[in-house]
């Protein structure tokens, strides 16, 4: 999938002012946010998973090369057949070719965000086969021709209404002519719709949230039970894989299982946990008679060897967008590719190059809440500030925000002049706020005031103050 042409700007003046994406975006936001709440209280050793999850994927990120090939010799060992893609190119060409390989047709399509970032989806179709998504929110998408607004629910974006429109214009010529009103009406005509495409489908593709060395074992969750019958019903089947995504053992594999779901859409635990090794074996009821495994590098190597190496311990939980500020207010499609919110500022830059995606970066408030929530303690806010130096140190930064970047730092380095400066303006900023606790105007801000208010500071200074508490205790 290609970033629109459009720039970030004003892809979030229009996200703003639709009116129903705000609806959905605030009926959405507010559940994960408090489901995830819940059940981190519920479980008392969830700080201690979070540094166990933390743990392991450090180990794994030092020892990456011996892992994947221990888990390639694994997945051989078992019949299966791994093939490695440097780039989103390779990746598509292997895919492409073991279709054509097969004479495959159809194609059903677990929920897989690698798929997404390679465009694989445009791939198959222009290549003459079928594709058909087969994760409800992929599925809405698809038939609304959009790309993910989310990592983990795809369709957060579309109102019951919305999805019910796009239901009537679908089905009605395979004979639904019910107009819709229920959630679990969709849902049940949805399911009637998909099943006929699972057996007829030569290929099915998934993702892979665990790749388990130990086993040679792809692991995948969900809720409606789409990834299972993808991958057992199909002659094929191929997984896609971000080459990160190995881990040691199942054991292991069990500690961000216990993380995943509570992150993402704060259950206990996903619906359908499924781990596949290898295609079927004498004896099997089902499964497929192929089985590939796709790992795509596409720059992760890159960040492997430098700064941004944290960024790969993300198991693409969505809980980093839930709690973001900026994410709810303007949605993901407002992001331009297919990885949004918080660690999509980070990947989009890193992946396409942070000349393609000045503005994802510096969209960040560095409230540090995305930070707080990781299951697996990505530093969010220190990584966007690196990308902001780097591009500042390239040349990048646009030169009104550079040149008051460059004053704020000749003020700052001056603490006299600082102090003064910040003397005079507290406390008139704390006056011009004092009615309403808050300054809904600010001269050369308001684009940040046009839609929220900013809190208006006390009226002194924390220097000030600090002298004023001192003064009194001695």
């Amino acid at each position: 999938m290609h970033a629109p042409t459009n720039t970030f700007p004003q892809r979030v003046n229009v996200a703003l002012h639709d009116k129903r994406l705000q609806a959905a975006l605030n009926h959405a936001s507010g559940g994960f946010v408090a489901k995830r709440a819940a059940q981190v209280a519920a479980l008392p050793e969830y700080e201690a998973l979070r540094e166990r999850a933390r743990e392991v994927k450090e180990h794994v990120l030092a020892n990456l090369d011996g892992y994947l090939e221990r888990y390639e010799a694994e997945v051989t060992r078992r019949g299966g057949h791994v093939h490695w893609a440097s780039t989103a190119e390779e990746a598509r060409e292997i895919i492409l070719g073991i279709c054509k390989r097969v004479g495959a047709k159809t194609v059903t399509k677990g929920k897989s965000m690698v798929s997404e970032e390679i465009g694989l989806n445009d791939a198959l179709e222009a290549a003459g086969h079928k594709v058909v998504e087969t994760d409800l929110g992929e599925y809405i998408i698809q038939l609304a021709h959009e790309p993910p607004s989310h990592i983990i629910v795809p369709a957060v974006h579309k109102t019951r209404a919305q999805v019910a429109d796009l239901f009537d214009t679908a089905h009605r010529p395979l004979g639904y002519t019910k107009h819709l009103t229920e959630v679990s009406e969709m849902v049940n005509e949805a399911r009637q719709v998909l099943r006929r495409h699972y057996f007829e489908a030569d290929v099915g593709i998934t993702g892979g949230n665990f790749l388990v060395a130990e086993t040679g074992s792809s692991i995948i969750v969900t809720n409606e039970g789409n990834g299972d019958l993808t991958q057992t019903l199909a002659r094929v089947h191929i997984v896609t894989s971000g080459i990160e995504r190995v881990v040691p053992t199942l054991d292991d594999a069990s500690t961000f299982l216990r993380l995943l779901a509570r992150s993402a859409t704060g259950q206990e635990t996903e619906t359908y946990t499924t781990v596949s090794t290898g295609p079927r074996r004498e004896g099997d009821h089902d499964g497929p008679q192929e089985y590939h495994v796709v790992l795509v590098d596409n720059g992760r190597s890159k960040m492997l060897g430098g700064p941004f190496r944290e960024m790969l311990r993300c198991i693409r939980c969505g809980a980093c967008l839930n709690h973001c500020p900026v994410y709810t207010a303007v949605g993901g499609h407002a992001y331009g590719w297919v990885y949004p919110g918080p660690m999509g500022s980070v990947l989009t830059p890193l992946i396409n190059g942070i000349e393609k995606a000045y503005d994802l970066p510096n969209a960040c408030t560095l409230n540090g809440r995305c930070q707080t929530v990781c299951p697996v303690k990505i530093p969010l806010p220190g990584l966007l500030r690196e990308i902001r130096r780097q591009q500042f140190e390239g040349g990048l930064t646009h030169w009104p925000v550079k040149l008051a970047l460059q004053s704020w730092a000749w003020v700052a380095k001056r603490a006299p002049l600082y102090h003064a400066l910040m003397g005079i303006g507290i406390p008139l900023m704390h006056r011009l706020g004092r009615r309403r606790g808050a300054l809904s105007w600010l001269p050369l801000a308001a684009g940040w005031t046009h839609t929220r208010d900013l809190p208006a500071p006390q009226g002194q200074t924390f220097q000030q103050a600090w002298k004023q508490r001192k003064g009194v205790r001695s």
